[in-house]
């Protein structure tokens, strides 16, 4: 991969001739004589199968508290920290609980029947409503002055082919999962694809809405309304396939030959991350997800020494210490990614802004369980790193067992999006938790 830029080096990237207002937008407004607002970002990251309790978990509440094991790694920011335990999924219905706790973990909202058999549960479906990150990406999306090409950016390392309940927790509405992108070389398509492939997909985007506008007089107003659907989902792609200005930003290089195979995953969880790194750079986004393999995930972790897939050795009783100590040293190896990221993030300065990236977003990591042997979801567990929400750091925090819809309204809260509700409403009522 190719090296961060420092706002030295942008500023040296720049030239009088090679200005314009495009290109300064592109860079944040770097010489702009009025600043830009502060940009606000989030970046979920998911790891699954729940965590060890007694290696994650801080025992202290408040400011003066220590971190175990598991969360070690993060010792660095740790006044950046905010450790939520006792925030809990309490929706129930249709579905085993890793599928109720991967489809629900960011829609708050029960599952639809369905034919997905999960477990001896019933059977369930997609989730029934919009995951909170592409709430706040369709309200920032709404705003001209947070306008970004992507809006939001789904990554994955390892997520299996097929589609379930088990591989999806961001939904672009009720029945409308949004699989993430977990080969990097589909992700640096995606953000940096060749012109010609645009302009042939622009192209059949352009007969497709022609197509849509003669339909319209002729179908009922049910069947309009789908027209009307299918027509927002065509102006935003051709929103992505706008040309990018490679002058504006290093364009990084990737390694197209490395396997998308288990054994790979270390490699490919970094070059994953610096992809986001530099979407982040190019203000690509502001909503991104990083989701590790999947609820029920089967990943082998041989880099550690484990055998066993993570899946099964989640079902090992606690008096097995010899699947505990294997437990927490993947779990380990998840948060050392994350601190990698907050690392990255926050040696970057913010371009056109104050501070570094770090101090102008938030990576909330989470899980679709609290513990995988009794498939809880009870006490999932809920890290946020950074500054991007204006969130007090530097705590640790303790809950009885409040309703993890209240969470998702805060993070919504944090970018100024005041909605008073969440996903199923009966577990709004208290509002969103005080994180400020």
């Amino acid at each position: 991969m190719s090296s961060y830029l420092s706002r030295r080096e942008f500023a040296k990237s720049l030239g009088i001739a090679s200005a314009s207002v495009p290109f300064l937008l592109n860079l944040g407004s770097l010489v702009r004589a009025n600043s830009q607002a502060t940009k606000q970002r989030l970046i979920v990251v998911f790891s699954p199968n729940g965590v060890i309790p007694p290696n994650f978990w801080p025992d202290e509440e408040g400011e003066n508290f220590s971190l175990k094991r598991i969360m070690a790694p993060l010792e660095p920011f740790k006044n950046r920290l905010l450790t939520l335990h006792g925030v809990s999924d309490k929706i129930r219905g249709d579905g085993d609980s890793h599928m109720r706790g991967m489809g629900c973990l960011l829609t708050g909202i029960e599952l639809y029947p369905g034919n997905i058999q999960g477990g001896s549960d019933t059977p369930a479906g997609w989730a029934s409503g919009i995951s909170i990150d592409q709430e706040i990406k369709n309200y920032l999306q709404s705003k001209p002055e947070t306008q970004t090409r992507f809006g939001s950016l789904e990554f994955g390392v390892g997520v299996p082919s097929r589609a379930d309940t088990w591989t999806r927790m961001v939904y672009a509405g009720p029945n409308r999962p949004i699989a993430p992108i977990d080969q990097p070389q589909a992700m640096f398509n995606k953000l940096y694809g060749q012109r010609k492939d645009q302009d042939t997909v622009r192209s059949i985007l352009d007969d497709l809405q022609a197509d849509l506008a003669k339909l319209r007089s002729k179908v009922s107003q049910e069947d309009r309304r789908l027209l009307d659907e299918h027509e927002a989902l065509v102006r935003e792609f051709e929103k992505q396939l706008t040309p990018v200005s490679t002058e504006s930003h290093i364009v990084p290089e990737i390694d197209s030959k490395v396997e998308d195979s288990n054994d790979n995953i270390p490699t490919l969880t970094r070059q994953q991350m610096d992809l986001m790194l530099h979407a982040i750079q190019a203000d690509f986004a502001r909503i991104f997800t990083f989701q590790f393999t999947n609820s029920v995930g089967q990943a082998k972790m041989r880099w550690l020494g484990i055998e066993e897939d993570h899946h099964g050795l989640s079902h090992e009783p606690d008096s097995n210490e010899q699947a505990v100590e294997k437990l927490t040293k993947i779990n380990i190896w998840y948060c050392e990614q994350i601190a990698y990221l907050a690392q990255k993030l926050a040696e970057i300065p913010e371009p056109g802004g104050n501070g570094s990236l770090l101090d102008n977003t938030t990576i909330l990591w989470t899980n679709e369980l609290g513990k995988g042997n009794s498939h809880t979801l009870e006490n999932i567990p809920f890290v946020l790193i950074g500054g991007g929400l204006g969130f007090r750091t530097g705590r640790s925090l303790k809950y009885k067992s409040t309703p993890h819809n209240r969470l998702l309204m805060s993070l919504a809260h944090g970018f100024g999006h005041q909605i008073g509700r969440f996903g199923n409403e009966n577990y709004c009522n208290e509002g969103p938790l005080a994180l400020s």
